[in-house]
């Protein structure tokens, strides 16, 4: 591709393309593809101008590969168009743009061309429109803020003033306009956020089972999922049983039963069982529609806050009208009566609210924070509990294998071998630390087991060469399976190192090796409690399945309220209904398929970008795996939010009240208090959508 760089600083450059502008869709195409780049940190695309501005890590050969990945850049290129997701946003955001600025034309237009009578018949025209809707909720709903909108350009053309009337219709459109995006943008920006971050799919083949990227998956492949998978692609069932969730596609609370010839969509999530799937749609193949739909029927996006001032707005209303007839009764003066008339709360107030949330969703979406909803946020700022997972959520999202102890006959290698087959089926910390260490020591771990079964909180079983096979925590494995350890190992199992997380390896009903894995505190851990807790977080507690003394050293470092170990999912989930009954409200953090009740509970359920898929799928909010300090710029950005909704609330209430106190009292005519007014209205709007926190608040 051609092109040419305009202009160049640290880390940023702007480049022009051939060409004087792209279409949306090339645009998309080259805004994933850069995005893509491992180096590129941000990339704005201006298709009408045919420019890009690209922020990147200026660190050794950067701007080369930079500008390498341009030169090699088609708009034909197969992967380039893998990239881009089934809606971008693109196109909805230059359909209001455009919408916006022919609006703002048609009105200039109106007003310095057409003569007076003709501005007056279009207006009447025009007017008709808000006469009917409000007549239709008067007969319907009672006394709505349509019938207040209707009554006062009603008045207006009674009285002749046409420019009044106009003035306020049009106003009326530029929120209509506005609100409409706003929530088409909301329901774009969750549905992106939301979609599938699924990358691999087991597929079966006539040998083995094997690990391919999703995007080579084609119709009529066969694909394997398993307990607490999402299942990446819609299709049929051709074998096994399985129980699915699949609330976020069609609203079902109870998971649904699947056999041989049962249809399975995307998004949905295997609560237990097995099944290999027959592909009938590649990937991206109706996902968005599906969840846009989902989104659009739910209550997510409006907030308690959000709710409580759109029913204020509407409540006020009789009172505008009884205060607008009994003004000109006092006082027999049309233009005071007016006042009440000419200034409505519903505006500002249903137009600042949701760009207000939208803004912070946006702001959160800039640090790779996907939150699902308004009222998140507002749970987010109220809480005063917070739940840790310890595995992969407290300590490091990568840990490490530092001991494998073997007994009997075993060898280190070949139980490590037999580890990473069973594990690599079920995305942990823990287990992605086994497969990371075969590897490293390129131990190659072709599927050598019959069917896998996954034990919540427990661990895995499966047969390898006709015997039984386990591997997982010292209670699954001893307790639970009944599998022996010779008398003579008894010593050796003891004195393994109590900071380290075991995982047990026992095939045959006979223990064969513990692996032993360093899961160290995060770094910004400490720093993190302290963050949260000056943010007015008064409980912070711990619960995990690792051992005692374990969960007490990582709790007495933190300096940690609460904690407990050794526990199970329902525990976790038992616990959290404990504190609501206590009045607390609590936030759970978690990555993995036994945090998911607990993620389900809480107010808000807070899950690690690399963890399990269940527990992202099932999760309010999901962040990145690499930076716990994304939680205490959480906090503060849904408390800037709040503190943003009551300011605007205020506002909106105060200066209203205002408005309609000085058309009262004659001093505002009519006219000036609806575009005070409105005027208002469009400026509380503008200002919610600006960032909620500095650079500063951000750090």
């Amino acid at each position: 591709m051609r092109y040419t760089i305009r202009h160049e600083s640290r880390r940023v450059m702007r480049i022009h393309l051939a060409g004087t502008r792209m279409s949306l869709g090339e645009a998309d195409i080259l805004e994933y593809y850069l995005r893509d780049l491992p180096f590129v940190e941000d990339i704005k695309i201006f298709e009408r101008t045919g420019d890009a501005i690209v922020k990147y890590n200026r660190e050794a050969d950067h701007r080369e590969r930079l500008l390498d990945a341009l030169c090699g850049f088609s708009y034909q290129d197969e992967y380039a168009l893998s990239l881009v997701p089934e809606d971008s946003g693109r196109a909805l955001t230059r359909h209001y743009q455009d919408k916006l600025f022919w609006k703002v034309v048609g009105r200039a237009a109106t007003m310095l061309l057409l003569p007076a009578p003709v501005r007056a018949v279009w207006t009447t025209v025009k007017s008709l429109r808000y006469v009917v809707h409000g007549l239709g909720c008067l007969l319907t709903r009672g006394l709505e803020v349509p019938v207040l909108d209707a009554t006062a350009i009603t008045a207006s053309i009674l009285r002749s003033d046409f420019d009044t009337a106009s003035s306020v219709m049009f106003l009326l459109e530029l929120g209509e306009i506005l609100e409409e995006w706003t929530h088409k943008k909301s329901v774009g920006d969750l549905a992106r956020a939301m979609s599938l971050q699924v990358e691999k799919v087991w597929m079966k083949t006539e040998g083995a089972d094997v690990l391919i990227d999703v995007k080579d998956v084609q119709v009529g492949d066969r694909i394997v999922v398993r307990t607490s998978n999402v299942i990446p692609l819609d299709g049929t069932v051709l074998e096994g049983e399985m129980t699915v969730n699949q609330a976020s596609m069609t609203g079902e609370s109870v998971p649904v039963e699947k056999h041989a010839g049962a249809y399975v969509y995307a998004g949905t999530v295997v609560e237990e069982g097995e099944c290999v799937i027959q592909v009938a749609k590649a990937k991206g193949s109706g996902h968005y529609d599906k969840i846009v739909k989902m989104i659009e029927e739910s209550e997510k996006l409006k907030s308690n806050t959000e709710a409580r001032a759109y029913h204020l707005a509407d409540s006020l209303v009789p009172y505008s009208l009884g205060g607008a007839a009994l003004t000109f009764l006092l006082t027999r003066n049309v233009a005071k009566g007016l006042a009440f008339l000419m200034v409505d709360f519903s505006c500002a107030l249903k137009l600042s609210m949701p760009l207000a949330v939208l803004s912070a969703i946006r702001e959160a979406g800039d640090r790779k924070i996907s939150v699902k909803g308004g009222k998140f946020m507002e749970a987010i700022a109220e809480a005063d509990t917070i739940v840790f997972d310890k595995t992969g959520t407290l300590t490091r999202a990568t840990p490490t294998v530092m001991q494998i102890e073997t007994f009997g006959d075993m060898e280190e290698s070949e139980a490590l071998k037999i580890a990473a087959c069973l594990e690599e089926h079920y995305p942990h910390s823990i287990a992605n630390a086994v497969v990371a260490e075969a590897k490293k020591r390129g131990i190659r771990h072709k599927e050598m087991h019959s069917k896998v079964q996954y034990v919540v909180a427990h661990g895995i079983a499966s047969e390898i060469n006709g015997k039984k096979a386990f591997i997982g925590s010292y209670h699954f494995v001893f307790e639970d399976e009944k599998c022996k350890l010779l008398k003579r190992d008894e010593k050796k199992l003891e004195a393994l190192p109590d900071e380290y997380s075991k995982l047990y390896l026992a095939i045959d009903g006979k223990l064969c090796a513990v692996i032993c894995i360093f899961d160290p505190i995060r770094e910004e851990a400490p720093e993190i409690i302290d963050g949260l807790r000056k943010l007015g977080i008064s409980k912070i507690c711990m619960m995990t399945g690792d051992a005692e003394k374990t969960a007490a050293a990582v709790a007495a470092q933190l300096h940690l309220d609460e904690f407990h170990a050794e526990v199970l999912p329902g525990t976790k989930a038992e616990f959290v209904r404990k504190e609501h009954a206590a009045g607390r409200k609590v936030i759970m953090i978690g990555d993995g398929v036994n945090d998911t009740p607990a993620l389900s509970e809480a107010d808000v359920g807070i899950a690690i970008s690399d963890g399990a898929a269940i527990a992202r799928e099932v999760a309010d909010v999901t962040i990145a795996a690499d930076n716990l300090r994304e939680l205490v710029f959480l906090r503060k950005l849904s408390m800037a939010l709040m503190r943003r909704i009551h300011s605007n609330y205020n506002f909106i209430i105060g200066f209203n009240a205002l408005l309609i106190a000085l058309g009262v009292g004659g001093i505002l005519p009519p006219a000036t208090g609806a575009l005070l007014h409105n005027g208002s209205t469009i400026v509380t709007g503008l200002k919610s959508m600006t960032n909620l926190l500095d650079e500063e608040e951000s750090a």
